[in-house]
């Protein structure tokens, strides 16, 4: 191991053991995930729920399933409760856009300021 190898390797374990400083782009960091993650989990949720519904209404229109839990008309239910999962899919990206600029504006002003503030050194 040559001299700048074993350098770079001990520069490497060294900053394993020493605190890092916040700065301001950490925190610029730190906003934006703040104002985005709720959007995103409320996304992620409300879409997985709207597909598990929708798949419910298409299982029951294509498969066996009705006959056990004892429905009469599957086709009638499965099209209706497949229709609502339908819509919470159509309805999850506006919602969520909905959330995300209202974010947004709650946060525009510390994220401008404090972006200019890097930008400016």
């Amino acid at each position: 191991m040559n001299k700048n190898d074993q350098d770079y390797l001990v520069r490497k374990i060294r900053t394993q053991y020493t605190e890092k400083e916040h700065t301001a782009l950490d925190e610029l960091k730190e906003l934006d995930t703040k104002v985005k993650r709720p959007a995103n989990v409320f996304a992620y949720v409300f879409g997985s729920i709207s597909a598990i519904i929708m798949g419910s209404g298409m299982s029951l229109v294509m498969t066996d399933i009705a006959e056990i839990v004892g429905i009469k008309n599957p086709m009638l239910y499965g099209i209706v409760i497949g229709l609502v999962g339908m819509f919470m899919a159509i309805i999850n990206y506006p919602i969520y856009k909905g959330i995300l600029g209202s974010r947004r504006k709650k946060y525009a002003e510390k994220i401008i300021a404090l972006s200019d503030k890097i930008m400016k050194g």
